[in-house]
């Protein structure tokens, strides 16, 4: 089996020892994650981005920032989330070295879709299509109430490229790259998205009014199996990037076109990440290894 160039995961040296090849309809790879790292993973990354998030406000308080159990300024609120979301991030990676494994970037689902990016591009406007149909459902039945996360984050360019892009990408190497993953190896891909798809909403609890978190929970599920069909973690960022532009734009107050752009831009951005950690060498090949199943 060739071994993905230098990543984030492992360092460039020699290729170690990966076992056997999963079977070719087995992408993304079977038994990468032992079942018991995801509550693992997810508490890891709870804790982390909670020690994470005091990294930022302790020295914000020392230097006089106002801050109340009502109110937390707006760019504070910000930096705490950026850094919690690089804290899922974290915990996924250091999970996946647990036990001294070699672990690549293609463990997690960075590379190309593999039936190519038209079925992949598919399959995420048919997920937001039925989210979306879901959605209008859902609050016509229960009015579920305007979400607040722009009255904690505000509303302009940073907090836009933290919600649509950085959330995300870190989101979905948590939830779907290693939580779904580790849960799939234990009882199998609709348990583990369904377990996934709870985790995920409650962890927008914060955020999210109470009611929605169940149309969150749906749009998890949803993920997973786009994540499931494509082999790829990229749809499952656009995905979740393309739903997150929309609220964003729908709180804002943004005109279509304004939406649009914005979800363009956010889009643009993810592609853009990737592009520089391939460059710096945290990401690999842009397709998975030879007999990894692609």
């Amino acid at each position: 089996m060739r071994v993905a160039e230098r990543t984030l995961l492992t360092p460039e040296g020699p290729p170690q020892p990966q076992g056997p090849s999963p079977p070719k309809d087995a992408w993304p790879p079977e038994g990468a994650w032992p079942p018991w790292t995801a509550p693992l993973a997810l508490v890891g990354g709870l804790v982390l981005a909670a020690v994470a998030g005091l990294v930022v406000d302790l020295p914000a308080l020392a230097l006089g920032v106002k801050v109340t159990s009502s109110h937390t300024p707006a760019g504070l609120a910000l930096a705490d989330t950026f850094v919690q979301d690089l804290a899922f991030v974290g915990a996924a990676v250091y999970c996946a070295h647990l036990g001294g494994r070699a672990v690549h970037s293609w463990h997690f689902g960075l590379v190309a879709p593999r039936k190519g990016w038209r079925y992949a591009a598919g399959g995420v406007l048919v997920l937001l299509a039925a989210f979306g149909l879901l959605s209008v459902v859902w609050s016509l039945i229960v009015s579920p109430g305007r979400e607040k996360v722009l009255d904690q984050l505000g509303a302009d360019a940073a907090s836009a490229a933290v919600i649509c892009v950085v959330a995300p990408m870190c989101e979905e190497m948590l939830f779907r790259g290693y939580i779904f993953m580790a849960l799939r190896n234990w009882r199998g891909t609709l348990v583990a998205a369904s377990i996934t798809a709870v985790l995920f909403g409650g962890v927008h609890a914060g955020s999210a009014p109470v009611l929605d978190l169940v149309p969150l929970a749906a749009l998890g599920f949803g993920l997973c199996l786009l994540y499931r069909r494509t082999g790829s973690l990229y749809p499952c960022m656009a995905a979740h990037s393309l739903n997150n532009s929309v609220a964003f734009a729908s709180l804002a107050g943004l005109t279509f076109l304004e939406g649009a752009a914005l979800a363009l831009a956010a889009l643009a951005g993810i592609a853009l990440v990737v592009v520089i950690c391939r460059r710096v060498g945290l990401i690999g090949s842009a397709r998975a290894p030879a007999g990894a199943g692609a």
